[in-house]
């Protein structure tokens, strides 16, 4: 987003604002370029700013950009910026101000910082000595936040004046656009000497922990085969902290070969509603150095042969784990080149049964979405029959008793495939929304059910865009998942990310979410229910 500010020593001069009218037209047909010479004694120039979450955990949030143009041979110096902090952010959880300097780029990437601040009021004054030729400049004002800032609160940096030339230049309007939302960095790329963070899934328990479960990939971003783990990190204070990453599927060096010969992933996470135990289901390859899972893996039942299912349990509350045990055997027809999950997470059913999303790729190589179920709390497992072809990575919920709708990614691309069934994926009916109402940039997503203050609602999250992995977005369907109106929508992350979402009610008023952001590997933000139905 670009915004014009016009700054003034002048009160009297606000007439002049067809001039910065006029700037924003050659703005918008010339993007971050203010083309208008300001009058005398004033100073014009741009704002940027993203609808991206500020995290916990991460140094350096770019709140808001400054386009600072000059023009003509005469040099500005810039000697301070003093901003107003707005918004529901208490001043104890903010712990630093930055600004950089990011030359004539606007991207928040190479950057010189030119000063910092520990604010101990509203005005944020910030002092540099930056000498500014012709040309095009910009700056970044980055916050760092402390580690209990409440993430239901919001953060508003608006620019007061600034200082140029050694005379200040003061605002001439109320400068309206957006508060930011507040969200944790779960998983920094780098932490714990991890190269990449991926593939999340996340879940309340029965006592109110939260459990997020995700791809460890030590060694780089690229999916199975490779050495991947399977980590958690938990919660039993609503996400608002979490205690440190523990691995709970690692399959070694099994068979005498490498760790990366025996990577495990992209897991999805169920707690049984009627016995607490937890389960985390995962893929697990076993040779084939340097090649995707998705291909290497080929039909037969034996590791050698073909990718692995493999399930973990815990039964106090995600404290301690069991080692993984193989249901491939129960499920997979061996003619079957792959079988695995849908990665995210299960849902516990009316009458008890435990379900998780699942996907297969038939002897021709063709993929299959459907449901992998159990309905003795785990002891046995069976896979139900593909629910719509050339789909793979789905979410299942439970939409009235007995009905399950499976939500899948279709490789065709456009928009989410929607089918529902009534007998445990043995037979499948296209759902209405198919193909029309959802639409995908070919990428995971996550979907849940909640009955809120007695009304059924289907809450639906991924990125809402065609042409790449951004704009993620949470939307509720008052309708069963007929329609999903545009005022029952909250944006969420606006840049692009790797995309891929997991929801869970973190108790009756809030959804927790962990996405993959562009703010971070794993990002956790806590979204009231009521800022998605406020209309």
């Amino acid at each position: 987003m670009y915004y014009i500010l016009y700054f003034s020593t002048n009160f009297f001069m606000r007439q002049q604002l067809l001039v910065v009218l006029f700037a924003l037209l050659l703005s918008v047909l010339q993007p971050f370029r203010v083309g208008a010479q300001a009058p005398s004694g004033s100073f014009v120039f741009g704002v940027l700013q993203n609808r991206v979450p500020v995290l916990t955990g991460k140094k350096d949030n770019p709140v808001i950009g400054l386009h600072l143009p000059v023009y003509g041979r005469t040099e500005q110096v810039l000697s301070e910026l003093n901003l107003l902090l707005k918004g529901t952010l208490e001043l104890r959880e903010l712990k630093q101000v930055r600004l950089y300097y990011t030359g004539s780029s606007a991207a928040f990437s190479t950057r010189q910082l030119l000063a910092s601040s520990e604010p101990a009021a509203g005005l944020i004054s910030l002092k540099c000595v930056q000498t500014l030729q012709e040309g095009n400049h910009y700056f970044w004002v980055s916050v760092e936040l402390n580690p209990g800032a409440n993430l239901l609160h919001t953060i508003d940096l608006v620019p007061k004046n600034l200082v140029l030339n050694g005379k200040i230049q003061t605002t001439q309007a109320d400068f309206a656009r957006y508060s930011q939302r507040i969200g944790t960095a779960l998983r920094n790329a780098g932490d714990d000497k991890v190269i990449s963070y991926r593939i999340p899934g996340l879940e309340t328990t029965r006592a109110g922990t939260l459990i997020a479960v995700y791809d460890i990939r030590y060694n780089s971003a690229v999916d199975l085969q490779e050495d991947i783990d399977v980590g958690i990190s938990r919660s039993v204070d609503g996400g608002q902290s979490w205690e440190p990453m523990r691995v709970i599927m690692d399959m070694g060096k099994y068979g005498g070969k490498p760790e990366d010969q025996n990577g495990i992933g992209d897991p999805a996470v169920l707690v049984d509603r009627q016995t607490g135990d937890i389960w985390v289901v995962a893929l697990w390859l076993h040779g084939y150095p340097k090649q995707r899972a998705w291909n290497a893996s080929q039909p037969g039942m034996e590791p050698s042969e073909t990718g692995q299912l493999m399930l973990s349990k815990s039964s106090d509350d995600g404290k301690t784990w069991s080692a993984p045990v193989n249901i491939t055997r129960q499920v997979k027809d061996p003619s079957w080149r792959l079988c695995f999950q849908g990665p995210g997470r299960g849902i516990t059913m009316a009458d008890g049964t435990l379900v998780f999303p699942a996907q297969y790729k038939d002897s021709s190589g063709l993929p299959h979405a459907t449901i992998l179920y159990s309905k003795d709390h785990g002891q046995s497992w069976k896979m139900g029959k593909a629910a719509y072809p050339n789909t793979t990575e789905a979410q299942v919920v439970e939409t009235e008793p007995g009905t399950l709708m499976l939500n899948m990614r279709d490789n065709r691309g456009g928009s989410r495939t929607v089918c529902t069934t009534r007998d445990f994926g043995e037979t499948w009916t296209e759902h209405p929304s198919s193909r029309s109402a959802l639409r995908e940039p070919v990428c995971n997503a996550s979907i849940i059910k909640h009955i809120y203050h007695g009304k059924p609602i289907l809450f639906f999250v991924n990125p809402d865009a065609t042409d790449g992995r951004h704009h993620m977005t949470i939307k509720a369907s008052m309708d069963g998942g007929l329609s999903w109106p545009l005022q029952k929508q909250l944006l969420l992350d606006e840049l692009r990310g790797n995309g891929y979402p997991s929801l869970t009610m973190i108790d009756d008023e809030h959804i927790g979410i962990v996405y993959e952001g562009s703010q971070a590997d794993l990002v956790f933000e806590k979204v009231a229910v009521k800022e998605i139905l406020r209309r």
